[in-house]
């Protein structure tokens, strides 16, 4: 499929899949116990918006649905707008499972609005010993994938990356095309 084909409408991007989502939940577990990740309590998705009418008309629809969903989990959810023109809906929870839960909503919530082709990732942050560990989950590809940021100049810890994937990739749907491992540098986490 090439950009002329989507442009035209000849093919349409792949939608989003939410469902393996709740893998993380049971990989919880593993990630607490022999890697030593806690849950860092916070969590966003990641997509790009249609138009700004289009998202205005949908945002308070959403906005409501995320209101109703905080309140019933206690979870804190603020929005986010990036330099690169990408929204962030970001949520807080202590409770590593309504954390979940909540950002599964949220993404389901926006593929219903029709934002299924803009969706693009879901960040969770774990803390770890030798700082902060993210797991990102790629909608279009249905996957996990490891991000550990080293340094200041957006460098990464490949080889813990790597570490990790070989140690969850029983337990979690693993990207296995190490070239779209891409790095969140500087999501509001």
């Amino acid at each position: 499929m090439g950009l002329g084909d989507v442009l035209f409408g000849r093919k349409k991007l792949k939608e989003a899949s939410g469902e393996k989502l709740f893998a993380l939940s049971t990989a919880q577990v593993t990630l607490e116990m022999e890697l030593g990740l806690r849950p860092g309590g916070s969590a966003a998705v990641c997509f790009k918006p249609l138009s700004a009418g289009t998202f205005d008309r949908v945002e308070e629809e959403l906005q409501e649905l995320v209101d109703v969903a905080a309140r019933s989990s206690q979870s804190k959810i603020r929005r986010h707008a990036d330099e690169l023109g990408f929204q962030w809906i970001v949520v807080e929870d202590p409770d590593f499972e309504d954390l979940v839960t909540t950002v599964h909503l949220v993404g389901s919530e926006l593929q219903a609005r029709g934002f299924g082709p803009q969706l693009l990732a879901s960040m969770f942050r774990f803390e770890g010993k030798r700082g902060a560990v993210y797991w990102i989950y790629g909608y279009k590809r249905a996957a996990f994938w490891p991000f550990v940021p080293a340094g200041k100049d957006q460098e990464r810890d490949n080889a813990l990356e790597l570490e990790l994937k070989a140690k969850l990739e029983r337990e979690l749907p693993v990207e296995q095309d190490l070239s779209r491992w891409f790095g969140l540098f500087g999501a509001p986490l």
